[in-house]
């Protein structure tokens, strides 16, 4: 199948169109709440409530006489929670209104400099400032302010003097900052009168504050907060489908491997993608069709052996039974020897085709409800010895979806080598019990158990965790195998623990069937 396009691609394209729609939507709020030109850091939206904020000021000191100005700021303060302060300063930097404040050298200078207060019609807000308004200094350059369209008297009005109260369109720049301690500052210029005065007088309104913020009137957060949130949302979004397809499909393969581990190699993974990931899927079935190929080759293979074996040593166990008949007492010996080693060979014969009809009945074997304590017994009856003391905790009612020839013959393997290893120990216990969808059953003995590093390989055929065992202390490494083999027919899973102080524990889970309880 053609790839339509690589997985790197499809991260790498996915991560530029984030960070394309991400550099989108801050732009357009930078352009939103920030002004271009050399005052940008101003927020417009910041201006908007300054200018506001400063008109009711002006037009509330308008309206009383300089002696209560500092009442009046000081109701605003506490309006801001004492996050910003008010103070009115006149055209030569002398405090008017306000708590006292010491006011820092850059500040001092930008309210009594060389510029002076605006004497004339300003321009309108937004475009170039005439000469004489005054500055605000931002870090290390000063920004001109723009004082607004009636920021000063016309020809007419100078005779008479401009109505009582502020100018409108007041414009305010971007604070200045300064250290030791850390203040922002924002100075609103403008032509005053008061109610008993004839002409206008420049005045300086000053607000101050520790932090940029000031109670959300220099710098609200909030915008940012909600445009960080949606960006998120968004990028959340776009990565979702990507990122939930690629965890599903490693999901999938994961949960193959294991399987096919567990030696289902029927099992199979979706090829549906045309990425990485539906090679490594496509890649996995074929090594399971391979697999299944070999081990069903194999398990063959060694059926065929069994059965040719078992003619010729037939003949072979009666001709020396003949033999042992004729021979004389000097070579009787030598037939017995030569019998035990045919009959070692018989009992391997018969193991590889117990094996073999084991793994042949798992791929036609039909399942159906099997009764566990049923099963149990039946091992029991077969393997137990009068020697061996065998304790049954098994409830009667536990049903399981299965096979029961399969199920009885992996549980009477299970207890041979529990009495081989250790029937004298200790009692064998058999216990069962219901975890949720599935039935666990444990066939646990007091006995060496198996060296750690042997576990995994226990149920391996032709594999004995004590390679110096002989036919009389061990088999040929079969009996185990034809557990595993036996329990994976029946859709379930074997392991095997080492119990402390001593013991080996082998547990068998197979699905729980709810409809043989029903029936």
């Amino acid at each position: 199948m053609t790839r339509r396009l690589p997985l790197y691609a499809k991260i790498l394209l996915l991560f530029c169109l984030n960070l394309a729609l991400l550099a989108v939507m801050f732009w357009m709020l930078f352009r939103a709440q920030f002004r271009t030109g050399p005052d940008w850091a101003l927020p417009s939206e910041a201006g908007d409530r300054i200018e506001t904020v400063s008109e009711i000021i002006l037009d509330e000191l308008g309206q009383k006489p300089p002696a209560e100005w500092s009442a009046t700021l000081q109701r605003f303060d506490n309006g801001y929670h004492e996050k910003v302060r008010f103070l009115v300063f006149d055209g030569h930097g002398q405090q008017m209104a306000g708590a006292p404040m010491d006011l820092p050298d850059e500040i001092r200078q930008r309210l009594n400099g060389p510029h002076g207060p605006p004497q004339g019609r300003g321009p309108h807000p937004g475009g170039p400032p005439d000469e004489g308004p005054g500055e605000l200094d931002s870090g290390s350059k000063s920004i001109p302010l723009n004082p607004g369209p009636h920021a000063g008297p016309s020809p007419d009005e100078a005779q008479d003097g401009p109505p009582p109260g502020p100018p409108r369109h007041l414009r305010p720049q971007f604070m200045s900052h300064t250290k030791d301690p850390s203040r922002y500052w924002v100075i609103v210029r403008t032509m005053f009168r008061g109610p008993d005065e004839r002409r206008p007088m420049p005045l300086n309104l000053v607000m101050v504050s520790d932090t940029l913020g000031a109670g959300g009137l220099f710098f609200e957060a909030g915008p940012w907060i909600t445009s960080g949130l949606a960006a998120f949302a968004l990028s959340a979004l776009l990565w979702f489908p990507l990122v939930r397809g690629i965890n599903r499909s490693i999901a999938h393969i994961t949960q193959a491997t294991r399987q096919i581990a567990q030696g289902r190699f029927d099992t199979r993974v979706a090829e549906g993608r045309r990425d990485e990931l539906g090679d490594l899927g496509r890649a996995v079935n074929q090594m399971a069709a391979r697999l299944a190929g070999l081990v069903a080759g194999q398990k063959r293979f060694l059926g065929d052996v069994a059965h040719e074996l078992c003619s010729p040593l037939a003949k072979l166990r009666v001709s020396l039974g003949i033999l042992d008949q004729r021979a004389g007492e000097e070579h009787k010996t030598y037939v017995a020897s030569a019998e035990d080693e045919a009959a070692h060979i018989a009992g391997l014969v018969n193991e590889l085709l117990s094996f073999s009809k084991a793994s042949l009945t798992a791929t036609a074997a039909p399942l159906r409800s099997v009764q566990v304590r049923e099963a149990v017994d039946r091992a029991v009856r077969r393997e137990a010895s009068g020697a061996a003391q065998v304790h049954l905790e098994v409830p009667a009612d536990l049903v399981v979806r299965g096979d029961t020839e399969l199920l009885t013959r992996a549980l009477s393997n299970l207890l041979r080598n529990a009495v081989r290893y250790a029937g004298e120990a200790g009692p064998i216990t058999v216990s069962a019990q219901r975890e949720q969808d599935e039935v666990k059953i444990i066939v646990a003995d007091r006995g060496p158990g198996v060296p750690a590093h042997d576990l995994p390989r226990i149920f391996d055929p032709f594999y004995r965790a004590d390679a110096s065992r002989d036919r009389e202390t061990g088999g040929v490494g079969l009996g185990l195998a034809i557990v595993k083999t036996c329990i994976e027919s029946c859709g379930g899973a074997v392991s095997c623990r080492n119990l402390e102080p001593a013991g080996l524990e082998v547990t068998i889970r197979l699905q729980f069937d709810l409809a043989g309880v029903r029936g």
